[in-house]
């Protein structure tokens, strides 16, 4: 399932637990797909709490508890890392990351803690959702299969990367645009993991993120960026990052097309998809200034001026996620969705 549905289904499982219907949610998939980011822009997005446990790392007393004597009775302290109301409020997010590479005998400590949202005396406060993430068996990493109960007490979701959710997700958290606009020229490279290989270093969404940062560190130290850029992405698609990168000198200027000027679009593929990135980065920069609107209608003129259609609808879809509806309040608007009308933009 796509990320964008996966957090409309978190938001909702969060905001049940008050109503009752609650069910744990357990995400599945390879590592970098960003299954442990979604639980996070969850509780973000609802300012809670998130209580991250790596059950790989626990033994299964650190999550039950200690015993100790009470006069003829033996009981059992409630471990500090388990969510309660007082210390960390009345609502949050209970998050198992790593859950599939717990050794059995920590896995089945949580077994009550799950379904039933206790453990002994400890009772889950009401508010609090409970979610789980891990890696598949063929993801080469330390997993466990999971045991039928333990899987009986969730439902299950397998998460898979999709372009369009990770360019809206990077618009919005400022990701340089050249890695954008090159995973738009080269999508394939989104995720790119054989577990047959094992790779040190592999394309994927959270990688995507380390090159970006790479760009910021190294970009004016050639001699260097492309082995950083390796380092983060793998060999093959470190080179061709770099190499598009460098190629990006050939742009059209920018600002004659945010001022409205005649900018032809440039023949190499590449190029289109550079400059429709960095014109919706302009376009976001431009957001809630006073001449947005000018802004945004010359960006929409120059996504009709390119020869393939589908270029200009990439272009102005990324955008509306981007901006949202500000979109059609710009009068180019609607000149601009006449010209395509034949061309369905996509969600």
């Amino acid at each position: 399932m796509r990320p964008a549905q996966l957090l409309t289904i978190l938001d909702r499982e969060f905001t049940s637990t008050l109503e009752g219907h609650h069910t744990p949610v357990m995400l599945w998939g390879p590592p970098g797909v960003g299954k442990s980011d979604m639980i996070r822009q969850t509780a973000e997005r609802h300012q809670v709490p998130v209580i991250d446990i790596r059950l790989s790392q626990m033994e299964p007393s650190d999550l039950r508890g200690i015993p100790f004597r009470n006069g003829e009775h033996v009981e059992w302290a409630i471990p500090a890392i388990l969510p309660d109301a007082a210390r960390h409020g009345e609502r949050g997010i209970l998050f198992l990351d790593e859950i599939t590479s717990a050794p059995p005998s920590v896995s089945a400590a949580a077994y009550q803690l799950i379904l039933d949202r206790r453990l002994g005396e400890y009772q889950v406060p009401r508010g609090w959702a409970i979610f789980a993430a891990g890696n598949r068996q063929g993801d080469r990493g330390v997993t466990y299969t999971m045991p039928a109960p333990l899987a009986n007490r969730f439902s299950h979701f397998d998460v898979e990367a999709h372009l369009d959710d990770w360019v809206a997700w990077a618009y919005a958290h400022g990701i340089d645009e050249r890695v954008i606009a090159f995973l738009r020229f080269r999508p394939e490279l989104l995720f790119d993991f054989d577990p047959a290989h094992n790779p040190m270093a592999f394309p994927s969404p959270r990688s995507w993120e380390f090159a970006h940062r790479s760009l910021q560190k190294f970009g004016d130290l050639p001699e260097l960026l492309q082995g950083a850029l390796q380092a983060c992405v793998g060999p093959a698609a470190g080179i061709e990052l770099t190499a598009f990168v460098n190629s990006l000198d050939k742009m059209p200027d920018l600002d004659d097309i945010v001022a409205g000027k005649s900018v032809p679009v440039p023949e190499e593929i590449d190029l289109q998809y550079a400059v429709a990135a960095a014109l919706v980065g302009r376009a976001i920069r431009a957001s809630g200034e006073a001449d947005a609107a000018q802004v945004i209608g010359h960006i929409l003129d120059y996504a009709g001026t390119f020869p393939q259609r589908e270029m200009g609808v990439m272009l102005v879809s990324d955008l509306h996620r981007a901006i949202g509806e500000q979109l059609f309040g710009v009068p180019q608007f609607a000149t601009w969705a006449n010209t395509i009308a034949d061309v369905m933009l996509y969600d």
